[in-house]
């Protein structure tokens, strides 16, 4: 009995082998026949995917091709200054909404900024991150304005016009950084948020006649100069940014007493980046009617073209010396350490970076690098590559320095030394108070040109090239926060061992308890 049925049970085992073998041959073989149908979808989903994720950067590229078109078409036609006000009237109303968030946004961000506080969280590695962060975003600054007077980018390409000569004077650079420190401490708050101060040395001449003899007369002319101090429309952005700052200051040290303002105040800065983000979508079609009018204006598109190569040019010269020459430098001086080294252990985070244009999105990629290949503290890199990501804009600050100055020289407006230290204070402040909105370049870059009293409507000949500049400056960001992870935890060797060790002991008291 025992026979038989081991006997049929094999036999039910070969049966049911049969049975199931021939099922799975024809599941195969119906898998197989979609597999081509599977990997078609898989591909149309990734281009899909793409697609949604660089939507923005796709429309800014289709708006400023069909814009370059349209301009050159139009300037066929023989249009007259009121038809060009037409078509460049949806890009103005772009001009005039990004002016309008300039005042909250800024404001709002500078108070919920959290330097003060964390650099009090985080004692010394937060001072030696906030001073990082400011030392190598003023040298990328000035940097980028050394390179922009020596280039000329904005006069390379055509005559300068010759200033209107005579008996003129303009004011000088202490007169230019007294009215900096005016600017820095105004009178009214309210009247601060239109006008700003501004000093004029103005010419008089009279013609004085006497007698020298019965029979001639002499003439003399008398020069007379004075200054005279007055108020320009424009918004006075240093003094709002030094009262933002000191009024962010005095809330964070009140602790409990000062949440509730506090908390309005991160409240109106999430609510103005989310406008920001509704506003920002209109851009593409604000961009393509600007660029169309800049180009029906253009005297000759070809000395404008090469003004435009010359300024590429220049920003991109900026950001290899920045890159491979000042940070290698502030590296080795501090840490006595091969850069290239360095370097090598954060390719990854760099391509990334170069990739996807944004600090925030390579951040993950970055804290692997540090953390995997170098071996950095998680307490300085989970502090400082978060912040670094928001605030260091070492490149972004280079970039809208060299723009400024870029547009004065098309507009062949002068710039002193002194209004050259008042740039690099708006740049430094603009670049690490507004660094957290989407598409910064751009809403920063009208912050610096209205709070520097320059033109805004050339930013669309800047966005022409800005889809590759803004890659290598992003590339440059990344590299700046790295390095300032490992100048501060050099620095900060003694506070991090003795972290270490309180670490190492809490962790042995729950080993224990558990």
């Amino acid at each position: 009995m025992n026979n038989k049925f081991q006997s049929s049970q094999k036999m039910l085992e070969i049966k049911s082998g049969e049975a199931v073998q021939p099922e799975e041959n024809q599941l195969n073989h119906s898998c197989s026949e979609p597999l081509s149908q599977v990997m078609f979808n898989k591909k149309k989903w990734n281009i899909w995917t793409f697609i949604k994720k660089n939507a923005f950067v796709i429309l800014t590229m289709t708006a400023m091709a069909v814009g370059i078109g349209l301009g050159f078409a139009l300037r066929q036609v023989n249009m007259s200054p009121r038809e060009i006000m037409y078509v460049t009237f949806p890009g103005e109303l772009l001009m005039r909404i990004l002016k309008m968030m300039v005042l909250p946004l800024v404001i709002s961000s500078l108070i919920t900024g959290g330097f003060f506080s964390l650099a009090k969280t985080y004692g010394r590695i937060g001072l030696r991150a906030f001073s990082y962060y400011m030392v190598t975003t003023v040298i990328a600054t000035f940097t980028g304005i050394a390179l922009a007077v020596s280039i000329k980018p904005g006069k390379s390409s055509r005559q300068t016009s010759e200033p209107s000569g005579g008996k003129s004077q303009t004011v000088q650079s202490v007169d230019s950084f007294l009215d900096l420190i005016r600017n820095m401490l105004p009178s009214n708050l309210v009247e601060a948020c239109f006008k700003k101060v501004r000093s004029m040395m103005f010419l008089l001449q009279f013609l004085h006649l006497y007698h020298h003899n019965y029979l001639t007369f002499v003439s003399v002319v008398v020069y007379i100069y004075y200054y005279q101090y007055f108020t320009s429309n424009g918004i006075n952005i240093l003094g709002l940014l030094i009262f933002s700052a000191a009024f962010g200051l005095v809330l964070s040290s009140m602790e409990s007493k000062g949440k509730p303002l506090r908390d309005f105040f991160t409240c109106l800065n999430e609510a103005i980046m989310q406008l920001v983000n509704i506003v920002i979508w209109y851009s593409p079609v604000g961009f393509l009617f600007l660029l169309a009018g800049q180009i029906v204006k253009m005297a000759d598109t070809t000395n404008v073209a090469h003004a435009v190569t010359m300024y590429t040019v220049t920003v991109i010269t900026g950001l290899i010396i920045h890159s491979f020459i000042t940070l290698p430098l502030i590296y080795f001086i501090v840490t006595q350490k091969n850069p290239l080294r360095f370097f090598a252990g954060i390719l990854q985070a760099l391509t990334t970076a170069f990739g996807t244009s944004s600090s925030s999105a390579t951040l993950p990629v970055t804290l692997h690098c540090m953390e995997q290949n170098h071996n950095m503290d998680k307490i300085v890199t989970r502090f400082m590559l978060p912040m670094g990501a928001t605030v260091n804009m070492d490149g972004s600050s280079l970039y809208e320095a060299v723009a400024a100055l870029f547009i004065a020289q098309i507009h062949d407006i002068p710039f002193n030394f002194g209004q050259m230290i008042v740039l690099s204070l708006i740049v430094t402040a603009a670049s690490t108070g507004a660094a957290g909105i989407p598409q910064a370049g751009m809403v920063t870059m009208v912050i610096v040109l209205s709070s520097a009293g320059l033109p805004t409507e050339n930013i669309p000949l800047l966005l022409m090239v800005d889809w590759i500049l803004d890659r290598l400056r992003t590339a440059t960001n990344v590299l700046g926060d790295c390095v300032g992870v490992g100048v501060v935890q050099h620095l900060s060797k003694h506070e991090l061992q003795g972290s270490s060790s309180a670490r190492n002991n809490l962790e042995g008291k729950e080993m224990c308890s558990l």
